[in-house]
């Protein structure tokens, strides 16, 4: 919230060769309360001065010798890229005014000065300028935290996922029309579905025979979108062993409970060898 605090705290440059209108207008701004401000006779001092001071607003004489009030606003500009001059610009001449607003300037004062018209537009200046740097200093602070929230996030889903292939064998993952976007070990072998890249290095046996009512009742829970737990599949392999798999599964749902597909995990139990 932007309080009379905050702009009678301001930083204020005012720019103008002629000393009498410098004075007259530092007169003005500490009489009107506001406590920072600065002057300058010289415009080319003006961009070393907003350098290291940052100045909230600058009143700008456009009629200067040696650079005027365009060099000057130009020198500005060149530092502040496609930023927003917190320039007013002073002028006695009606034709510099539309000039001076494309020059960047975001106001003007004629000149004679009309007191009351100079207080309102410097008032209505500085709150502009100063909501807009809040405005910028709070989406900079929203951007840190989005920033520190992702890499949280991302480092709590990289010590999942590592959790999760260390406490498991294999997996699978489905999209909401059942296809496979991803799988490892015997997951398709175990939902009936062709492997077209089986590796036998990875637990897939193509001569394995599996358990027809178990195979079959797994299926059915994916196909009615239901959850389980420590659901057990057998398998005998074509040397003669047994296998057994504790299988876990749930239904995934995007926002608004549209389902999504489905996702498990699997780990080998038992495996008997041979009989002799």
């Amino acid at each position: 919230m932007l309080t009379e605090a905050d702009l009678l705290n301001a930083r204020i440059l005012v720019v103008d060769d002629q000393l009498a209108h410098v004075q007259l207008l530092e007169r003005l701004l500490n009489d009107a309360g506001y406590l920072n401000v600065a002057s300058t006779t010289d415009p080319q001092q003006v961009r070393a001065l907003h350098r290291e001071q940052c100045f909230d607003l600058i009143l700008l004489d456009l009629l200067m010798p040696v650079l005027d009030g365009f060099g000057v606003m130009a020198a500005l500009q060149a530092d502040a890229g496609s930023g927003v001059l917190p320039v007013i610009a002073l002028t006695a001449q009606p034709g510099h005014k539309v000039r001076a607003l494309q020059a960047g300037a975001r106001d003007f004062i004629n000149k004679p000065f009309d007191m009351v018209e100079v207080k309102l537009r410097i008032h209505h200046m500085l709150e502009l300028h100063l909501l807009h740097k809040m405005l910028e200093a709070h989406n900079q602070t929203l951007e840190r935290t989005v920033q520190e929230r992702t890499a949280e996030l991302r480092e709590s889903e990289d010590r999942y996922r590592c959790l999760t292939e260390l406490a498991v064998d294999w997996f699978w993952e489905q999209d909401e029309v059942g296809v496979v976007t991803r799988a490892s070990g015997p997951a398709l072998q175990l939902l009936g579905l062709p492997d077209p890249a089986a590796d036998t290095d990875a637990g897939v046996d193509a001569g394995a025979i599996w358990d027809a009512t178990g195979r079959q009742s797994l299926q059915q829970r994916i196909a009615a979108r239901r959850p389980f737990l420590d659901f057990i599949v057998d398998r005998l392999r074509a040397d003669g062993s047994r296998q057994q798999f504790r299988i876990s599964g749930e239904p995934k749902f995007a926002r608004g409970c549209a389902y999504a597909g489905y996702r498990g995990v699997g780990t080998e139990v038992l495996n008997a060898n041979p009989p002799d």
